[in-house]
Parts: C-alpha cells; sequence; structure tokens
C-alpha cells in the first residue's frame, strides 16, 4: 500500500476505532510511516541495499483527565488490524481504569483543524543515484550511506479532525578516507537530485582530502579566527536547541539560553533563528493534533522572541499551544544568512582555522550556554586565504555569546539544508538551515 493508499487506510480503521468506543471516550491516533530505499557504500563499492516499509500507529484513548497510550505496527490487513486494534483498546481501558488523572493532558477538539501538506520531491531511482555515487569515488575510499523515499505522518480523531503530512527526501552523508583518523565528511540531500550541486561538492571534499595528505600542523590552545562551515554551526546550534527554546526549560530556568532571559544578554544583531516549519521536512502537526505554523521566530536582532509550546506547557502555564513536540526542541530550525559571500570566506578568514566538523559537543557550563568539544575529519590551517595543511585535532571550550555575538565577523549569503541521517526506529525527518559563519578569535583549549 503506498503512503497515499495509508492515508485513508488510517481514516478507516480510525472510523472503525470510534464505533467502538464506550461512554465519552474520546480516541486520537497518530501515525508514521516511511517507504525508504538505504545503500551503505565502503571503498566506493555498494556493501548492503535494501528497503524499509513501516506504519506505525500510537493511539491515545481518553475519557475525562484519564488516558491511555499503546501503539502497533500496521500490517494493512483490514481483519487482523482491527482485531489489534480492538484488543489494545481493551488493555487500555484497563490500564486507564488504574492512572491517576492527568493534570495537563492536552488535545486537539476542533475538526476545523484538518488539512493535508504533500511535498512532493524527485530523488533519483536507486541504480542511477548509486552510478552517480560510484563514479564520484573513483580512485577514492568513498565510505557513506544514500537514503531515499517518502516519509509520512497522520492524525486523525473520533471527533473527526483528519491531518496528512508527506514528504519525499533524499539523503546522502558520506566520507573520503584517507588513512588512520584522516578523513573529509560531506553531505547532499534534498527533494530533486542535481548533478552539478553534488559536483561540487565532490570537487570540493577532493581538494580537501589532498590537502589532508599533507603534514599536519600542532596548533596550541590560543584564540583563532576561525570559520565554521555549515555542519560544524549545526553542532552548535543543536546543542543551544537542547532547551534552549524550550518553554518549560525557560519557566524551569534550566535553559542554556538562561542569561538572554534574566540578564537581557543578546546575540549578534545580524541572527534571526526560527522553527521554519514549511521549510523543513517535519510534519506541521504534532501527535495531539494541534498544528504547528509555518514558522515561529526564536530570536530576531540577536534577541530572544519567543519559545516552543508543546500542549501540555501551554495548558500548565496558561499561554498558547504553538504545536511544539512534547520535547520543545526544533524540527526544522532556519538561521538566517548574512552577507558573506561563501566562495570568499577563505579570503575573508585570512589566516585561521577552517572547521568543516565538531563531534563530542558538552555543555560546560549550561547556564552560561558555555559548550567544549572537538574537532573532527578535515580542519585546516589557513595562511592569506590558502588552506596549507591539515590541523591536527583541537578542543574548543566558548560560549554563543561569544561565536554568535560579540565575536561572530558575519554569517554566509547562502545556506545549506542539512537532514538528519538518523535513521534510529526510522528515518529522522529534522533538519537544519544554516549558512557558515566567521568568528574573530574562537577559543581552542587542548
Amino acid at each position: 500500500m503506498s503512503a497515499s493508499g495509508v492515508r485513508g487506510y488510517l481514516d478507516e480503521l480510525v472510523d472503525w476505532a470510534t464505533a467502538h468506543l464506550t461512554g465519552e471516550e474520546v480516541l486520537t491516533a497518530s501515525l508514521w510511516g516511511e517507504d525508504s530505499d538505504f545503500v551503505r557504500f565502503n571503498h566506493g563499492e555498494v556493501r548492503q541495499a535494501g528497503s524499509v516499509r513501516q506504519r506505525e500507529l500510537l493511539v491515545d484513548l481518553i475519557e475525562g483527565d484519564r488516558h491511555a497510550q499503546g501503539s502497533i505496527q500496521l500490517a494493512q490487513d483490514p481483519e487482523l488490524d482491527r482485531a489489534r486494534l480492538g484488543r489494545m483498546l481493551e488493555d487500555l481501558r484497563e490500564t486507564r481504569r488504574l492512572l491517576p488523572a492527568d493534570p495537563y493532558l492536552s488535545y486537539a477538539t476542533d475538526d476545523g483543524r484538518s488539512g493535508e501538506r504533500v511535498h512532493a520531491g524527485a530523488p533519483p531511482e536507486p541504480d542511477w543515484a548509486v552510478s552517480r555515487i560510484q563514479a564520484a569515488g573513483t580512485g577514492r575510499d568513498l565510505v557513506g550511506i544514500y537514503a531515499a523515499g517518502d516519509t509520512f505522518a497522520g492524525f486523525a480523531n473520533s471527533l473527526g479532525q483528519r491531518n496528512w503530512f508527506q514528504s519525499t527526501t533524499f539523503n546522502f552523508d558520506w566520507s573520503f578516507y584517507l588513512q588512520a583518523d584522516k578523513a573529509v565528511k560531506n553531505s547532499y540531500a534534498g527533494r530533486g537530485w542535481d548533478d552539478e550541486a553534488f559536483g561540487a561538492k565532490v570537487e570540493w571534499s577532493s581538494r580537501q582530502l589532498d590537502v589532508l595528505a599533507r603534514p599536519p600542523v600542532d596548533l596550541e590552545p590560543d584564540l583563532y579566527r576561525t570559520y565554521l562551515a555549515p555542519a560544524a554551526l549545526q553542532e552548535l546550534v543543536d546543542m543551544m536547541s537542547w532547551g534552549g527554546f524550550s518553554l518549560k526549560a525557560h519557566r524551569t530556568k534550566q535553559t542554556p539560553l538562561l542569561k538572554m532571559v534574566t540578564e537581557g544578554a543578546t546575540l549578534a544583531d545580524g541572527v534571526r533563528l526560527s522553527e521554519h516549519t514549511a521549510g523543513g521536512v517535519a510534519p506541521n502537526f504534532q501527535e495531539q493534533g494541534f498544528a504547528r505554523p509555518d514558522e515561529v521566530v526564536l530570536v530576531e536582532g540577536g534577541m530572544y522572541r519567543d519559545c516552543l509550546v508543546s500542549p501540555r506547557s501551554a495548558r500548565e502555564y496558561g499561554v498558547p499551544t504553538n504545536g511544539a513536540s512534547a520535547w520543545e526542541s526544533p524540527d526544522s530550525l532556519s538561521l538566517a544568512p548574512g552577507d558573506l559571500a561563501a566562495d570568499t570566506v577563505l579570503d575573508e578568514l585570512g589566516t585561521g582555522l577552517y572547521v568543516g566538523n565538531l563531534w563530542y559537543l558538552n555543555f560546560s557550563d549550561r547556564a552560561a550556554c558555555r559548550t567544549t568539544g572537538m574537532t573532527r575529519f578535515a580542519t585546516f590551517w589557513v595562511e592569506g586565504g590558502e588552506i596549507v595543511a591539515p590541523a591536527n585535532v583541537l578542543r574548543f571550550d566558548d560560549t554563543a555569546y561569544h561565536l554568535l555575538g560579540s565575536n561572530l565577523v558575519g554569517l554566509t549569503s547562502e545556506t545549506e539544508m542539512l537532514l538528519d541521517p538518523s535513521t534510529y526506529q526510522g528515518r529522522s525527518t529534522a533538519s537544519v538551515r544554516l549558512p557558515g559563519a566567521l568568528i574573530a578569535d574562537m577559543r581552542f583549549t587542548l
């Protein structure tokens, strides 16, 4: 059954379940699914290929202020799925009877929230994509994974609300491996394959690989003028997103952006961060049926503006929800571009560090939004606008208020869409759109 067919199938199942409710029961059902092709590469050759088709149905059975949840994997056999759903409803009733009242229970009750959004894409056929990837890896040790296909989500309840979201994307996450711990990492993702764009990424990675073969330089702990490529900047904004934009974290004073809330600390004037659902690949509604606006501006002009508010937090704190997930972190974070031309960043950097990736990040001082982590893969020493040598691994320790605030020279005018390559339980629908960032002084401590 295709993704479009699953939509109608969900409606039929919920209609059937609604007819089997008792008393004042309300049922909500959210569905997540994918039809994905996966290809894994090593030494430029296909090592594993396959397809995944899955549809998971999460049901919440509500009566008054008590509720219980359960889930099943749909077999797409009406007789079998109805029998399993019926048994689950009986089990949920028994479980609900033993549970305490939930003071923050919240679910959509307006069938006017119904709607659909379909982002049609045209990823290449797997055989064609494999041929292009293998051509790019000719003469190199290419390691990576290619994933493509539909991800989709649905919501339906016994009150008549129906929502559907579907997005077709591809994501190729790869490295050119040199030796030992030396590799160049890159990714290419989107809704439609552009051979010229992919070729440009391959060419840039090839240039980096050539430099990586040179003798590395050891740099002393110090402040260095630094350019963070979008993939490196992603690691930093991911840490900021760990409670940084959550209403719950703000109200409980656990946000890493506490100084922005309580002391008026700011980022640079040009920093504008938003949850840009319309530009991402995540659903525009969440599992209780609340819609997400096309955009929620989180930081504007360097100042904190708004939080992500889940339905439970909305009820707890008496404010409107904006359809955030239960964990209140961005699914489609976007950082607005600046005015630095991407093809001149090495000239603008002059002498300093070009950092392509960061990893092993953690907070060294959460309340101050101070983060520590390591450079990863290809990090280069640049002199006079030219990459001269790879730099051995460095540890940084710095705050967002410096990196995206007082020490920010500028952001590139071009942004890159980065899809989360995670496939735990299923393909992730999280994404970020980020520019690169030029920083006057970044603190490296080891």
